[in-house]
């Protein structure tokens, strides 16, 4: 073999030269001598003192790396057998010893006593151990990954072994024994460097070793055997020889602990890819290395005769088609130890290639698609979006947060699911891929929330599974997510969906959940409720209410029908904006006006923060507080309008630039404006806005007069009034309560349910057995129970249902009053005609079975059976009893002798219509001596199509069901459908737009729990978490401020001091006079379907129309939306009445719901009053009657009552039943005519 020897001749010669004829025809003055001793040549260079005869030294290199392994080996072996031996030894002594001790116990006593020399000591041995353990604990832990130092030097020793490895492949491509001189030759001073450093390493490891023997044995002892020794070898005899250096390449099995103590791997599988790759890489470079030594060499036997020239990398490829069991055949061994080798390689590589390369293919390919980290924009905000993500919950929240309506949403959504999605849940990704990102991932899992840059991230929103089959366990799975996430990151803002009221509580509990910093908990079973509840209260409510927190977008329709107007006014939102400084000093209503008139903008709510000093620090939310409100600088408004640019003109007018422009399109950012913002006051509001129209809330508040002040004392009627022993109220003031009642006290049976009073009442159709889950009654009822009612006007309230689920939900509900159950089932016709279903003002059908149905179509079942049997109900010959005597008949909790129970102050509510949605009406009173007209109507409630009803549903497609004269498509939306548009059908997919106007509004679902709990708050949460159950507080001044609120209520046109409006006005007329003259603020229109057509129709069906323009022309039939101040004088005794001097115009601002006369039936409504009292009375007075004690539901007087119950003849029933009452239980109209 002839190589370079001072880098002057080519590489390829080598081979060439190797036979003798060549070394013949060498010129001999060459400036490289060959020598031949026994054919083989070795290179030889003047200038290196190496062999002159081109003797090979392998064999020295070689005897180097066995001598110091089996010396070793050797030496261990020899200590051990010396240790073991003198262990024996040493055992036996101890032996004979304690015998001795035992044979002489005298002995042993007179030698413990004397004493010891100083070579008997005992503390020699053990100062000797501790020495020896201290330098292994030493070396230890400069070993250990679990130190700093260790890790370094761990990390360091692995590169450096990988920069030996990289110098073998350098040297690789040079022969495999030549001379050189170690002061020339730079890459053997580095690689003697290195292998001093792993001798030092080494040296660490054999102290630290428990085990000698093991460790000599190692696979990393065994490489620095065959690579370091050689190296200070090649340094004495001026050689190098390639020799066993490729076994550096076994350091690659340790990559993946290196990447571990890096923190780099984290999962298995990530650890489990690497360490197969590592096995299989090192392996395959290894076993190269072994062939390229071998068959470059040649077989020792055959005096290296046989030998090839392969590079190393030829090498590599030789292999690798061995082990795929391919073998081109271009390239093979030649030698007989490489063909031996390739004997037990092909057996060992072929079942590893069988068995590693399938395993690393399957791990790459299972690798999470999405398993990537978020990359953070600048000047882009992100959420992040997590909970229960399916096709259905992400395309209804993007399409609701990504809608064009809201103002510059410049937010990237990144949704985390730990599974993967779906086709087409991937097809909406990324037909929205510039503003979503979906990464695989829980947010159980720090390192997943690291992924998504939670920290950084603007808010953090969990979706429920509002279908699951137990609530209970959805909702601790969010509160888990939520903990998770406050523990990662306590400063973020959450928004989570809930299903369970009683769950919210669960989130006070966790130290880092604050309300007032922006988390907030949408309870979709308070939210429902409350929905349903206000319904019951103003029908198509809650149709309303929905479409204003939802973005819709404009659907332009040129037919004049229903659905034009009804989609006009869906257009409408929910927004916010600080109102101009050209409205500071005005009253609420005035502004309220203003906005109106000029700006097109309906403001409903203005944001107060108290100036009292033991409640400044907390803010609310005032809707329509009347003109008792003096704005200031920086008041926030709560508006409903199309679009977010629309409100923006509250905040841009100017009295002094705008004052005189009637389009409002053109009201923009004047010249005052700038000048102010160049110029801020201290009192102006802060710029930075949310998305969406949000800003942060300024210090100012407006101001208000001493009517809104919570800590102002009640006038004098209400103190005079004031019982400080009797509990009218909760202890916030905020709801009616009474002691809690035994649930048997409360049970009507069939038969007694058929003899009592039941008119102008809410008949709750429950579904729901043992196994069912809770929904939330008591969400439902405390709406219906706000302390802004007077107790004379709380509607009562029935169950209807199964009384093993009423049980459950008792607990919630006995300190409530006016609440009755009478046990059966909503499908029996004959529990529905017990309540009186055809007099009730509203008929809810709930169930609480819907989500243990797995065919979607089926989950409503039950409430669409019930809806379809009471509308095929008739009620020709039903017999129902609407007046009492006047010693009164009152079911179990209602009791008409409190002086609550009175008429409204000046009105009375007489019985309701029965033709439209039968809201009742309002008359005024007669005067004292005169008889008080009653209203009779031609028609009759003979179908239960007539009966207003409100149905939850959980599938949107089977609204379809509820209808049945109806066309709509059953893929429409829910919100174009008629039962939705008429109020008649509620589903809680509705409430999923409150999670992305929540966000971007966080005033929003304060305003909407607001407006539909009645009055819940978060310290009534807090106290509820507590006791879960409302407790009873004293009428106090603080108790007492809080009843006044304002509500919703529905104004009829027909009648009253708006009739002039009624026929033909327009709507913006009606919102100034009720605005001016009562402070009633309007919003919206209950119309009749068909009274576009003009022509009298039998439909009784309404449709709702939401904020109408000021010219919307009137109809006479029309009901009217609107927010109605509280009435101090409302709830005073009956003795009052005959010194009223109130007008006929102030009934509208005292009722609740009111409804409009045919034409037709005002004629002779007197005469039929007249006859029909007659009847009645002579009935009553002929009659024998059934006796039965009840309980009064007053608090204060709890006391038997005798009742006569007085049977009625068919036809007198069938007069009656045209009528039911407005409110809870209506004094008959014979008692108020005797008391006038």
């Amino acid at each position: 073999m002839l190589a370079e020897a001072d880098g002057t001749v080519p590489h390829g010669s080598d081979s060439s030269m190797r036979t003798s004829n060549i070394n013949n025809n060498i010129n001999p003055d060459s400036s490289i001598l060959i020598s031949r001793m026994a054919d083989v040549v070795i290179p030889y260079s003047s200038e290196v003192p190496c062999d002159n005869n081109g003797q090979r030294m392998w064999w020295a290199f070689l005897a180097s790396s066995m001598v110091t392994f089996f010396g070793g080996l050797f030496i261990i072996l020899l200590w051990r057998t010396l240790k073991y031996l003198w262990t024996v030894c040493c055992h036996c002594n101890i032996k004979h010893k304690e015998a001795q001790k035992v044979n002489n116990p005298a002995n042993n006593q007179a030698a413990d006593r004397a004493p010891k020399g100083p070579d008997e000591k005992e503390e020699a041995p053990a100062n000797e151990v501790g020495w020896m353990t201290s330098v292994k604990d030493w070396a230890g832990v400069m070993i250990s990954a679990q130190t700093l130092t260790g890790r370094v030097l761990v990390v360091l020793v692995f590169a450096l072994s990988i920069g030996a490895l990289g110098i073998y492949f350098i040297d690789s491509s040079d022969p495999i024994e030549s001379c050189q001189n170690f002061y020339k030759d730079f890459t053997l001073q580095i690689d003697m460097a290195f292998n001093v450093f792993f001798l030092l390493y080494f040296g660490l490891r054999f102290i630290a070793a428990n085990d000698k023997l093991w460790f000599w044995l190692e696979v990393n002892s065994v490489v620095d055997f065959f690579t370091v020794p050689p190296v200070f070898v090649s340094v004495y005899l001026n050689r190098s020889w390639l020799g066993l250096r490729f076994l550096r390449a076994l350091r690659l099995i340790q990559f993946s602990e290196i990447l571990q103590f890096l923190n780099i791997l984290k999962t298995s599988n990530s650890i489990k890819l690497v360490n197969l790759c590592s096995i299989f890489i090192s392996t395959w470079l290894t076993a190269a290395g072994f062939i390229h030594l071998v068959e470059n060499s040649g077989d020792p036997w055959e005096n290296f005769q046989n030998s090839q020239s392969l590079s190393y990398w030829e090498c590599v490829y030789l292999l690798m088609v061995t082990m795929s069991t391919v073998g081109y055949g271009d390239v093979y061994a030649r030698t007989t130890l490489g063909r031996l080798f390739m004997v037990f390689f092909i057996l060992g590589g072929l079942a590893m290639f069988a068995s590693y390369v399938p395993e690393i293919i399957e791990l790459i390919g299972n690798r999470k698609k999405y398993g990537g980290s978020y990359s953070a924009v600048n000047g882009r905000k992100h959420i992040v979006v997590c909970g229960h993500i399916t096709l259905e919950s992400v395309s209804n929240f993007l399409k609701d947060f990504l809608h064009k309506d809201r103002d510059d949403v410049n937010v990237e959504i990144v949704f985390l699911h730990n599974i993967s999605p779906n086709l087409e849940l991937e097809a909406l990704f990324k037909r929205h891929f510039t503003q979503v990102e979906f990464y695989q991932g829980s947010v159980l899992n720090p390192h997943d929330l690291a992924r998504v840059k939670i920290e950084s991230a603007d808010a953090c929103l969990i979706l429920a599974n509002k279908y699951c089959a137990d609530p209970d366990a959805e909702d601790a799975s969010n509160i888990m997510r939520v903990i998770s996430i406050k523990n990662y990151h306590p400063k973020i803002r959450i928004i989570t969906q809930m299903l369970q009221y009683h769950n919210k509580a669960h989130l006070l509990n966790i130290p880092s959940w604050n309300w007032k910093e922006g988390d907030d908990a949408i309870c979709l079973a308070e939210l429902k409720a409350g929905f349903i509840a206000q319904s019951c209260l103003a029908q198509g409510l809650s149709t309303m209410l929905a479409n204003l927190f939802s973005m819709r977008s404009f659907i332009e329709i040129e037919e004049d029908t229903w659905q034009k107007y009804y989609l006009e006014g869906v257009a409408n939102e929910m927004y916010t904006e600080y109102l101009s400084s050209a409205f500071v000093g005005l009253s609420f209503p005035m502004v309220c006006e203003l906005c109106y008139v000029k700006l097109k903008l309906l403001l409903i709510a203005i944001e107060f923060k108290s100036e009292q000093r033991e409640s400044r620090s907390r803010k609310r939310i005032l809707i329509n507080p009347g003109n008792h409100v003096k704005l200031q600088e920086g008041t926030l408004g709560f508006f409903i309008a199309s679009d977010a640019k629309e409100v923006k003109r509250a905040f841009f007018y100017c009295k002094a630039c705008h004052d005189d422009i009637t389009d409002p399109k053109r009201i923009k950012k004047c010249g005052c404006k700038r000048l102010e913002d160049e110029h801020p006051s201290t009192l102006s509001p802060k710029k930075k806005q949310r998305n969406g129209g949000m800003r942060n809330s300024p210090n100012c508040s407006p101001k208000m007069m001493s009517r809104h002040d919570p800590l102002l004392i009640p006038g004098n009627e209400q103190i005079e009034n004031m019982d400080m022993n009797v509990k009218r109220y909760d202890s916030t003031g905020m709801f009616h309560w009474c002691p809690s009642k035994d649930i048997e006290k409360v049970i009507l049976t069939r038969s007694e349910a058929s003899m009592t009073v039941l008119s102008g009442h809410v008949v709750v159709c429950i579904f729901g057995d043992v196994t069912s889950a809770l929904v939330g009654l008591r969400n439902l009822v405390m709406p219906l129970r706000a302390s802004n009612f007077h107790y004379h006007e709380l509607k009562p309230i029935v169950f209807v249902g199964s009384l093993d689920y009423l049980r459950r939900e008792w607990e919630t509900l006995h300190n409530f009053p006016k609440v009755s159950i009478l046990p059966g089932t909503p499908l029996s016709r004959a529990d529905l005609r017990a309540v009186n279903i055809n007099l009730c003002d509203m008929c809810v059908i709930l169930s609480a079975n819907q989500n243990n149905i797995e065919d979607a179509s089926l989950q409503d079942k039950e409430c669409i059976l019930a809806t379809l049997n009471i509308k095929s109900m008739q009620f020709d010959d039903s017999i129902g009893v609407l007046q009492a005597n006047s010693q009164g008949f009152t079911p179990p909790g209602m009791d008409r002798s409190s002086p609550d129970s009175s008429p409204v102050h000046g009105f009375v509510r007489q019985a309701s219509v029965t033709t439209g949605s039968n809201i009742p009406i309002i008359t005024e009173l007669a005067k004292p001596g005169k008889l008080l007209p009653l209203v009779s109507l031609s028609q009759e409630k003979k179908s239960g199509t007539s009966i207003q009803m409100i149905t939850e549903l959980v599938n949107d497609s089977n609204v379809q069901f509820l209808d049945q004269d109806d066309d709509d498509d059953p893929d429409t939306e829910l919100y174009l459908t008629q039962p939705f548009a008429c109020g008649t059908a509620f589903a809680v997919s509705v409430l999923d737009s409150l999670m992305s106007a929540t966000y971007f509004n966080d005033n929003i679902l304060t305003l909407i729990r607001t407006l539909v709990t009645g009055g819940a708050t978060p310290e009534l949460e807090g106290l509820l978490a507590e006791e879960n159950a409302l407790r009873g507080g004293y009428s106090t001044p603080q108790t007492l401020a809080n009843r006044d609120r304002c509500r919703v209520a529905q104004l009829a046109l027909y009648d009253g001091p708006f009739a002039d409006l009624g026929d033909g006005g327009c709507y913006g007329d009606l919102f100034c006079k009720a605005l001016k003259t009562y402070n009633m603020l309007c919003f919206g229109i209950y119309r009749l379907r068909d009274a576009h057509l003009g022509a009298p129709s039998q439909c009784t069906k309404r449709y709702v129309i939401t904020n109408p323009p000021y010219e919307f022309e009137l109809v006479p039939t029309d009901l009217i939306f609107c927010l109605m101040q509280f009435d101090h004088n409302a709830g005073q005794s009956r003795t009052s009445l005959s010194h009223s001097s109130h007008s006929s115009h102030s009934s509208s601002k005292k009722s609740s719901s009111v409804h409009s006369i045919p034409p037709s039936n005002r004629q002779n409504r007197s005469s039929k009053t007249r006859e029909s009292r007659e009847k009645q009375n002579a009935t009553r007075m002929n009659r024998m009657g059934q006796e039965k004690k009840w309980f009064t539901d007053e608090p204060e007087n709890a006391y038997p009552r005798n009742i006569q119950i007085k049977p009625m003849s068919t036809h007198m029933a069938n007069q009656v039943n045209q009528y039911k009452s407005t409110s809870s239980l209506i004094p008959p109209i014979r008692e108020v005519e005797d008391e006038c």
